[in-house]
């Protein structure tokens, strides 16, 4: 019943956040995306809509974005799908036991969470990759929303600095840094910090794949 319950619920919270509009900005950009495209894309038709999270209703891992990549999740309508981030994600997850394959390209490709939910601090891909203060704070209540539905959450994994930040302010947690690979207790969570897999940061090197797979590796040794 409990994992019923969660599954209607994350449904109706999807719908209401494809349907936000609460900034005018973001509403704006992910819809001149879709409409403009990029060469590569140009016969697809994408998604352009606020993106929800996916994933496992039941799941012990939650993993948090800054926002969806605007020729990524804001093309294929499902978050970290379709972009080097993705498959950096789709990997680590696979290799770990969190998901059915290694590959994340499209909504229709067979690739699903097992034990985690995939989410995101903002739902619009916003312009620079740079929300507002104004759009951080009209999209926090969805994340609040989705860690009162997931009742199952024990470890969260903060990709970035920003999405740790907005995370800590939710969680009320203070006085902690963030650095790669960090990992401390909160009162109901484990949190444990990472870079983004962003192509500024792989392609760099600021991360590389060892120390990239071992926040998953270390996210199943707390579960197990």
């Amino acid at each position: 019943m409990e994992k019923n319950s969660s599954i209607r619920d994350l449904k109706l919270l999807g719908n209401q956040i494809t349907n936000c509009k609460n900034c005018p900005r973001l509403a704006e950009y992910i819809r001149n995306v879709a409409k403009i495209k990029v060469k590569r894309f140009i016969d697809q038709e994408y998604w352009g809509k606020p993106l929800s999270g996916f994933g496992d209703p039941n799941a012990r891992l939650l993993i948090v974005g800054l926002a969806p990549a605007a020729h990524g999740g804001n093309r294929t309508g499902r978050m970290f799908t379709g972009d080097s981030s993705g498959d950096w994600v789709a990997r680590a997850l696979y290799h770990n036991g969190f998901a059915t394959k290694p590959t994340s390209e499209h909504k229709n490709d067979g690739f699903a969470l097992k034990d985690a939910y995939i989410t995101a601090v903002v739902r619009c891909a916003p312009p620079q990759n740079k929300p507002t203060k104004e759009e951080f704070d009209a999209c926090s209540d969805f994340l609040k929303q989705e860690l009162m539905i997931l009742k199952n959450i024990k470890v969260v994994v903060c990709l970035g600095r920003i999405s740790f930040e907005r995370c800590c302010k939710l969680l009320q947690i203070k006085n902690k840094e963030f650095s790669h690979g960090k990992i401390f207790e909160h009162e109901r969570f484990i949190v444990i910090c990472s870079y983004h897999p962003s192509r500024q940061n792989t392609q760099t090197k600021r991360l590389g794949w060892t120390a990239w797979n071992r926040i998953f590796e270390d996210a199943r040794r707390i579960l197990d």
